[in-house]
């Protein structure tokens, strides 16, 4: 298995699944992110491929105890209080390396795995079943602890709700639902990974910008449907985000969304989360970047 690898995406939906066969996990609130246990170092992969050890220095040095060939997939997250805060996660993953590293002596992270793509002994494992993958990343991780930590899992829908409804004041996004049969596929698996969040909300591709590229005014988006939109304006962090990763991209292109409107269009690698209630109309709102 060759860095980066394309991740398994979860589809949106409005109610847990029903029926023998599935398997929950709690959905923690940070920044999505694997890890590599490589032969001589360890490298934090994000969801768009970028290599972001830097900004999670303090999960790779944890993450020397696995053995090599380890490539585990989980979310980077801050705890403060006792409570996941995405606003400590958020901070940190837009840092420079020596803020990072600032914030990481303040606010240190931990990793909520949830999948192994690679197995020291087995090699690529993304081809069986979530069940024994599942068995495989909590015996790579038997022996490790905090912070590197397996997320529970229960076939029980109950026990599932039960997580849902009362530990949304602990940073817990929704659940997400995996078919015990499921393979680790790239891309959004249909069927066979579900999520429930407690926000409306939908991902979408940030494939462009209006206004300045060091603080742009509105994002242009692609929506899980393959429409190109613009976003209203942006709040402050997001921009001053997204202006981080456009000084690295060149000046982008002239284009427009399917509604006429113009942008300037870059490969920004980044993932916003937008109002669901908005996707509708051909301006929808940007909540944060994921």
């Amino acid at each position: 298995m060759e860095f980066p690898v394309s991740v398994a995406l979860a589809q949106s939906v409005s109610d847990l699944p029903q029926g023998p066969g599935w398997w929950f996990e709690p959905k923690f609130d940070g920044h999505r992110t694997l890890l590599w246990r490589q032969n001589d170092s360890v490298r934090m992969q994000a969801r768009s491929g970028r290599d972001v050890t830097s900004v999670w220095a303090d999960l790779a040095r944890a993450g020397v105890v696995l053995p090599t060939g380890t490539v585990i997939d989980g979310e980077a997250v801050v705890f403060i209080d006792g409570v996941v805060d995405f606003a400590a996660a958020q901070s940190r993953a837009a840092s420079s390396p020596a803020r990072a590293a600032r914030l990481a002596e303040q606010y240190p992270a931990s990793f909520a795995a949830w999948d192994i793509l690679s197995h020291g002994e087995f090699g690529d494992v993304r081809s069986r079943p979530y069940s024994e993958r599942r068995a495989l990343l909590l015996d790579v991780l038997g022996g490790v602890g905090p912070p590197l930590q397996a997320v529970p899992a229960t076939d029980d829908r109950e026990v599932a709700m039960v997580w849902y409804d009362s530990l949304r004041a602990q940073g817990l996004e929704g659940v997400v639902a995996k078919r015990a049969s499921s393979s680790y596929r790239s891309g959004r698996s249909g069927s066979g990974w579900l999520k429930v969040r407690h926000a409306e909300t939908v991902d979408a591709e940030v494939v462009g910008y209006t206004g300045s590229p060091r603080r742009p005014r509105a994002l242009a988006v692609r929506l899980p449907d393959g429409r190109t939109a613009l976003s209203r304006a942006v709040p402050a962090p997001v921009a001053a985000a997204v202006g981080d990763r456009l000084l690295g991209v060149g000046t982008g292109s002239r284009s427009r969304t399917g509604a006429g409107e113009p942008y300037t269009a870059v490969d920004t690698g980044l993932v916003a989360e937008v109002l669901a209630g908005t996707t509708r109309h051909a301006t929808v709102t940007v909540t944060r970047l994921r």
